[in-house]
């Protein structure tokens, strides 16, 4: 194990035994370990930055995002879309599509060099929205219920949905390269012409196979999702399970599900697998029940290992920010984040929810509260793993400005805006615990 994750392993530790203590104080976890990781990587940048990039690495990240997908997917209260179903079908099939294609669009001109390819991947880790820079938001009274509701509710759909297209244009990106030299080659050695048959399958099956693998990706979800819900609300009506053994059902659930979708023969999208299967296990699971969500003693186990998850992501941001750092980065990329963080949210925002029942200061509200986080973090890793070096490095240091960025304005600024000019909401409820991701 290399030097740098013992020593994150150690700090997360510590961490863990003072939070709550400093938690109190207005201390967030996320801004320690990350300023504990920004600081240790220096023993050793290089060693680090090539441990990321490694397989195993690759693995480990894959697997934590499909857990972090499934405690989203499981905790939205009030049916499939939380009970704000148009409201929130405006933002992730209007707004985030709207947003993605900004982020294109100004990528061509700001970065021409790069390929719409890898700006698509751009634009994929800069757009999901993530509450856990910015968790104080979501416990605010001053914020009304209904849209702390939505913008939590928002924040796990969209991550679902970004994942597919970000596979698809990350297997397109890898392959693009390799095919742009053959055809502007004369002649092609045998090696070529192999390693050009390899890219130009994988270019066909990204888009090609990309519509399979989702529609796969969501039969393996709900299946295996809807079978275990359907057995732990069985074996609860009639005691023969309690808390603690469906929380191991529910840890596994995700696991065994991109196991599943990840398979050779099955070749499905394993995030989005892993997503649907929160979705139906929770509606399989509480179904004909009175609880409108999971108890919250069976998401306990989960939920915790998905906080786990996210604090080793949050110190290796801190990491890769160092990383970010010493080898420098072109300030055209600061530009897009900046954009991407105010315009490229707020006008697709307002643009979705023109003729909705939000009221003009609710709808600014929700289009300048859009944090980004782990899935930002985790989508920037899996790239930085595949793409090439230049490009890698591109796709690294826009993850690290944008999660940077968004501590800085959702985490610092706008809180202060909020405590400054709203009231305080005696019937506010709290948020759901997903908010603490």
């Amino acid at each position: 194990m290399p030097l740098i994750f013992l020593l994150g392993f150690v700090v997360i530790g510590l961490w863990s035994v003072v939070a709550h203590r400093f938690e109190r104080t207005g201390v967030a976890g996320p801004a320690v370990l990350a300023v504990a990781g920004a600081a240790l990587v220096l023993i050793d940048v290089t060693g680090f930055a090539d441990a990321v990039g490694s397989d195993s690495a690759e693995h480990v990240v894959e697997l934590i995002l499909a857990v972090l997908l499934f405690v989203d997917a499981c905790e939205v209260s009030g049916g499939v879309f939380g009970g704000e179903g148009r409201i929130i079908a405006r933002l992730v099939l209007i707004a985030l599509p709207l947003s993605l294609l900004a982020v294109v669009l100004s990528g061509v001109f700001l970065l021409p060099q790069l390929s719409v390819f890898v700006l698509i991947v751009i634009a994929c880790v800069i757009m999901p929205t993530d509450f856990a820079p910015a968790a104080t938001l979501l416990r605010s009274p001053r914020i009304p219920a209904r849209i702390r509701q939505i913008l939590n509710v928002e924040s796990g759909y969209n991550d679902g949905l970004v994942s597919p297209i970000f596979g698809m244009g990350l297997a397109a990106a890898i392959a693009w390269p390799t095919i742009l030299a053959a055809v502007n080659s004369d002649t092609l050695s045998a090696e070529n012409e192999a390693q050009l048959e390899e890219r130009m399958g994988e270019f066909f099956e990204a888009f090609f196979g990309a519509v399979p693998a989702t529609l796969f990706a969501i039969v393996v979800g709900a299946v295996i999702g809807g079978v275990f819900g359907l057995c732990v609300r069985w074996a609860s009506r009639r005691g023969w399970a309690d808390a603690p053994g469906i929380r191991y059902v529910m840890l596994l659930v995700p696991l065994i599900t991109f196991g599943v979708a990840t398979l050779s023969a099955v070749a499905a999208n394993g995030f989005v697998a892993a997503f649907v299967a929160g979705i139906v296990y929770r509606l399989a699971r509480t179904r004909r029940t009175d609880e409108r969500t999971i108890p919250h003693q069976e998401v306990l186990l989960v939920e915790e290992a998905g906080t786990l998850a996210a604090n080793i992501v949050w110190f290796v941001l801190g990491a890769m920010t160092t990383v970010v750092v010493f080898n420098g980065f072109d300030a055209r990329l600061l530009v897009m984040v900046v954009l991407a963080l105010t315009l490229f949210r707020v006008v697709p925002v307002y643009a979705a929810l023109l003729g909705s029942s939000l009221s003009w200061g609710s709808r600014t509200f929700v289009g300048f509260v859009g944090p980004r986080g782990t899935a930002t973090i985790v989508f920037g890793l899996l790239a930085f793993n595949k793409l090439p070096d230049t490009e890698a490095y591109d796709v690294l240091a826009v993850m690290v400005l944008t999660v940077v960025g968004s501590i800085l304005l959702h985490g610092i600024v706008i809180p202060q805006v909020v405590n400054r000019r709203m009231p305080v909401l005696a019937s506010s409820a709290q948020p759901p615990a997903s908010a603490e991701h």
